[in-house]
């Protein structure tokens, strides 16, 4: 059985590379019947923050993610099972203890040299460290990128596997955990190449049996680089928060360095677990296009139904949280063939929602005329319907010789206060005729 994990480090949000470190996990578990286990790797508790281990759940939840097991490592490490394989490690003649932690570089125990000075000490207490055997090659074969990959040992550095503070490192604590909860194949960020030999050191040494690896591309910011937290917001509780819908964000993500056969493009999670096959990833690096996102989430916008999208805008805005249920039903309608992501119900209705300023320089030369009888028309109408109102309007600009274009963006930018609206005509009629008029007035 193809068992998969996603193991994410409590240290803040969800961002977008987490996302698709979990999605691609799932899919090649659950495409074949298989487990996904959700491990929590909180060993660093410099960096632990509390509440994330909780928000990373119900990020995951609300993506559709569900998960056949649960760990948390702190637990595990108070079970004594990090402190045994060091310890097994250290007997077998492969770490050894080394107490100049405090004095090195690199604030996770490495030493400035790639052999450490305590490695031949014979020390019995402190932080414990690989004793990597030179002359040697290691390798493995990646799955993602269909190769074999290699090292030599004397590249190879004395890694902290245990700090003196009993609590694992990276290293030794994700194999063990892996071997204990039999992962079979293990995705993770192209990142971590560089540790991959020390990994497999570790599997050699404690006679464990090494998963499939595979190690998965780099998702590039659209400016150039590797996508990160410093360039913007990449988290995805942000971008859910700025309008993204989950399924948008997550299918955007699905393909950001795996493809189908087929070129499709719209997959609900189901189906990309039933799409997916391990041939597809792919080996150029992905670049996060906001453009895309934007498509993709247009595209699932237009898919819910009209009631489903006024829920959605009711926590995008408190202002039309109170308008009585027919509006807001209204607007979702106009704007549902019209918006990118679910906020733009600020920018392109604001104008329902309170009294915009009009900048006059955005008025043509005729606007005093234009309005006046627009104005005029609007309160003569005997029914108020869109048949009615856009036939009233085109019949005056007609009869006045009106630029029709001229005539309605002035129309617009008094009622909206911007050249860019949805329907300035559907707008008039949701608005109301006595608000309309009133706009209109004040204008004028």
């Amino acid at each position: 059985m193809i068992r998969t994990r996603f193991a994410p480090s409590p240290t803040g949000y969800l961002h977008i590379g987490g996302l698709r470190s979990a999605v691609y996990p799932y899919a090649l578990a659950k495409h074949d019947g298989g487990k996904f286990i959700l491990r929590i790797e909180d060993t660093d508790q410099k960096r632990f923050i509390p509440g994330a281990t909780e928000a990373l759940q119900e990020t995951l939840k609300n993506f559709g993610f569900s998960w056949d097991e649960f760990y948390i490592q702190s637990e595990r490490k108070a079970e004594g099972v990090y402190q045994q394989a060091a310890e097994k490690l250290v007997a077998d003649g492969h770490a050894f203890y080394c107490q100049c932690e405090a004095k090195n570089a690199k604030a996770d125990g490495y030493s400035k040299e790639l052999r450490d000075p305590c490695r031949d000490k014979g020390l019995t207490e402190g932080a414990i460290k690989l004793k990597v055997e030179d002359g040697q090659k290691i390798s493995f074969k990646d799955f993602v990128l269909d190769k074999e990959v290699t090292w030599e040992t004397s590249t190879v550095v004395d890694a902290t596997l245990l700090k003196s503070d009993g609590f694992p490192t990276y290293h030794l604590a994700v194999v063990v955990d892996d071997h204990a909860m039999n992962i079979t194949h293990v995705l993770r960020g192209h990142d971590w190449m560089p540790s991959t030999p020390i990994h497999l050191l570790v599997y050699k040494y404690l006679g464990y049996e090494v998963p499939h690896v595979g190690h998965m591309t780099d998702i590039l910011d659209p400016e150039g680089g590797k996508l990160s937290k410093r360039k913007g917001s990449v988290s995805c509780e942000a971008l859910i928060k700025e309008g993204y819908l989950p399924e948008a964000l997550l299918n955007c993500v699905m393909l950001l360095g795996w493809a189908p056969k087929d070129n499709r493009e719209l997959f609900s999670l189901s189906e990309f677990v039933e799409a997916f096959d391990p041939k597809g990833f792919q080996k150029a690096n992905p670049v996060f296009n906001r453009d895309k996102l934007d498509w993709f989430n247009g595209e699932y916008i237009r898919q819910l139904s009209d009631e489903e999208l006024v829920v959605k805008f009711v926590n995008q805005n408190p202002k039309y949280k109170e308008m009585d249920k027919e509006k807001q039903l209204a607007i979702a309608v106009l704007l549902k063939e019209r918006i990118k992501k679910l906020s733009d119900i600020n920018t392109l209705a604001g104008f329902f929602f309170e009294v915009p300023k009009v900048d006059k320089q955005f008025l043509g030369e005729k606007y005093k005329e234009h309005l006046s009888d627009a104005s005029q028309v609007i309160e003569n109408l005997d029914s108020w319907s869109l048949d009615v109102l856009n036939e009233a309007l085109i019949l005056v600009v007609k009869e006045k010789g009106y630029i029709t274009g001229d005539f309605f963006m002035d129309l617009r930018v008094a009622v909206a206060g911007s050249r860019f609206t949805p329907p300035i005509n559907d707008s008039i009629i949701i608005l109301g005729k006595e608000e309309t008029l009133t706009r209109l007035n004040e204008v004028i």
